[in-house]
């Protein structure tokens, strides 16, 4: 019924499915030259899935069952399946990761609370490229973008990270893992249209460099429509984006192996703020704001083997990125190095450890209300960790470590953790783990100056002014997670974790003694509130998923997972001016994945997903339906078309936020063909 009223209402439909019949047409008719390299359901078993490789816990290759934490992979076969065009949506795949879409361009995703437009309790990485923003410890997601046809997995930890990745993998990592341009060889062209994304298109092409390398290129382009305010006016959010990249890999020896790597990226969009205007106090409006966003980076990374089977690496990059947001320009260079040896010292010792250092230049423009002081500055960080797993048994081990950093701004800090792992059975994990994370102070936690509110006061008016705290000090989470893992039959495997957190040292207001100022001959009253670490909260809750392979049989393939969360905070009581509220995160989470292979090489999968309320903004519960189907023509084509939202014609599912007007996020339809030769 919601798939026939969305055709039935949505403009210029046979405008958007003329032009994939005619994209079909033209790929139909280029060849068949080779199977597309995703796997099935039929060739995947789940206690493949329990095994699988992931390297994020503790920057080395271990079974995702046999791992001290709390970590989720999205595999490629899911990845294709989706019907995601973006990173965003893929995150809504993982249970306890909320994932909140405030317009057409800008997204809150957090971990376990926290969430907000800027949250910046959670490190984002792609090829170990930390992406979160230096000015403020969070992330820009309009900029994190990877074809998603390259992506070979991303791996979610849900809780602290920090003693191998460090400051910010406070509450969560999110490591998004490319594929190798080995496995990228030949052609594939993409594109998809819909009632939303208006066009997606990605040209790529992998070959082989001499006896030794292998190489890629590709080149993007996607343009989204704008959204709808509550009241039905049309936004002005919508988006438009390029972006090139490369990666190559080489085989220098039998031991040693080199991988260079990057992109460029530059999108052009829109939002609609309510901000006022500090040059022409006490002026307010409302404006469509351009947005501009430019980075590129190049990314080496050489592997060595040592006879006796230690390995090593060495990472360099440089990341530069200029934002144009608010009238606000933010530019940075990051300029990072990481060394990191993993070897083992006797049969019951793992050790990995390592070193690195980074370098930010940051320059800072005026904004409509807002800038950041001094204007230009030259941050460091450098940083060494440990971390030792000890084999108690063939049933127990223990893992600890910790890493050492220290920044310009709050000097050193330290992030211990420690992990204990029992499997009674091979196809049974049960594991604890503690820990200590910081989020390091940014820019903007030291010198932000911000209008950010007019109070009238007779034929008078008050500003409401925010400053930073050069004595500010890193925020501080202590955590203990308790997880369990089994493989309970060949059809049927679990996961759950229950956790709890104190966090302290949270940046928070406090309100300083107002003072007469005066602009352009107009008097007023400056009320000021400086950024303090005067926060305390703490948290517990308690994740779950399974998957089950409901039907195995010759032609038909069928996996559910069902996921739940459930996630409570506690704010203490004089820490009411804390920037970011418990009830910008949901209670409750609920979703069910379905991967269904039919006869004729049909695919349809589809995802139910109900969010909870949330009490900040009077944001109502919703429950998101999203299917897609999938059709392989041939040995070389795919065809999809996706719907999203069907429920409802539209939903909100975050408050206005940092003078963001948020709009509504729409049922929509998108079609696409792959071709790969």
């Amino acid at each position: 019924m919601g798939v026939c009223t969305f055709i039935s209402n949505t403009k210029n439909l046979s405008w958007t499915l003329g032009r994939l019949a005619l994209a079909l047409a033209l790929t139909t008719l280029a060849g068949w030259a080779q199977a597309p390299k995703d796997t099935d359901l039929s060739t995947v078993s789940l206690e493949d899935l329990m095994n699988m490789q992931v390297t994020s816990v503790s920057k080395k290759e271990q079974q995702l069952s046999k791992t001290g934490a709390a970590i989720f992979a999205i595999t490629q076969e899911e990845i294709r399946r989706s019907g995601a065009t973006n990173i965003p949506d893929l995150l809504r795949l993982v249970p306890g990761v909320d994932v909140a879409q405030i317009d057409a361009n800008r997204w809150a995703i957090s971990i376990r609370g926290f969430s907000d437009q800027h949250a910046n309790k959670v490190l984002v990485l792609i090829d170990g490229r930390s992406v979160y923003s230096p000015s403020f410890s969070g992330v820009f997601w309009d900029m994190v973008d990877v074809p998603l046809e390259d992506i070979d997995r991303i791996e979610v930890i849900r809780g602290p990270g920090g003693t191998v990745w460090g400051a910010n993998a406070f509450n969560g990592v999110i490591n998004i893992i490319t594929k190798s341009a080995q496995a990228t060889r030949g052609g594939l062209v993409s594109t998809g249209t819909g009632s939303q994304d208006h066009a997606d298109a990605l040209v790529q092409y992998g070959g082989q460099i001499g006896q030794d390398g292998d190489y890629r290129v590709f080149g993007k382009y996607f343009d989204t429509a704008s959204s709808v305010f509550p009241d039905g006016r049309q936004a002005a959010d919508g988006w438009q984006g390029g972006h090139a990249g490369f990666r190559s890999d080489w085989n220098l020896s039998q031991r040693d192996t080199l991988t260079v790597q990057g992109d460029f990226l530059h999108t052009d969009e829109s939002q609609t703020l309510t901000t006022l205007f500090s040059n022409a106090l006490p002026l307010a409006g409302t404006i469509n704001n351009p947005v501009t966003a430019t980075a590129g980076n190049i990314l080496g990374r050489w592997n060595h083997t040592l006879a006796n089977g230690s390995q090593m690496s060495l990472q360099v990059y440089d990341d530069y990125s200029r934002h144009l947001d608010s009238g606000f320009v933010d530019t940075q260079n990051t300029v990072d190095l990481d060394f990191q040896d993993h070897m083992a010292l006797g049969p019951r010792n793992d050790v990995v450890w390592g070193l690195g250092a980074r370098v930010i230049d940051s320059q800072y423009g005026i904004g409509y209300d807002f800038t950041i002081v001094p204007h230009r500055r030259l941050d460091n960080l450098y940083s060494a960790f440990l971390q030792d797993q000890l084999k108690l048994t063939d049933a127990l081990s223990l893992t600890f470590g910790s890493k050492f950093e220290h920044n310009s701004i709050a000097g050193f800090e330290y992030e211990p953790s420690v992990q204990l792992v029992w499997t009674p059975t091979e196809k049974q994990t049960v594991w604890v783990s503690g820990s200590r994370a910081i989020r390091e102070p940014s820019p903007i936690d030291v010198g932000l100056q911000n209008d950010a509110a007019i109070v009238p006061m007779g034929s008078s008016f008050g500003v409401v002014e925010l400053f930073g705290n050069p004595n500010i000090n890193a925020e501080e989470f202590r955590s203990l997670d308790l997880g369990y893992r089994a493989l309970v039959s060949k059809r049927i495997s679990l996961d759950a974790t229950a956790f709890t957190g104190l966090y302290r040292n949270l940046v928070s207001l406090a309100a300083l003694t107002p003072y007469a100022a005066s602009q352009q001959g107009v008097s007023y009253l400056v009320l000021p509130e400086l950024f303090v670490n005067g926060g305390r909260a703490s948290t517990y809750g308690a994740e779950f998923f399974a998957n089950w392979n409901v039907t195995d049989h010759w032609r038909i393939h069928w996996r559910i997972s069902p996921g739940y969360s459930y996630f409570h905070m506690n704010v203490d009581g004089d820490s009411s001016s804390l920037a970011m509220p418990a009830g910008v995160s949901p209670n409750h989470q609920f979703q069910v994945k379905s991967l269904l292979d039919l006869p004729h090489h049909l695919e349809w999968d589809s995802m139910i997903g109900y969010v909870g309320k949330l009490a900040d903004g009077n944001i109502p519960a919703y429950t998101r339906v999203d299917s897609r189907i999938g059709w392989r023509v041939g040995e070389s084509v795919e065809i999809s078309v996706v719907g999203q939202n069907l429920l409802t014609p539209r939903h909100a599912e975050f408050p206005d936020n940092d003078s963001l007007d948020h709009t509504l996020v729409e049922r929509s339809v998108f079609g696409k063909v792959t071709w790969r030769f």
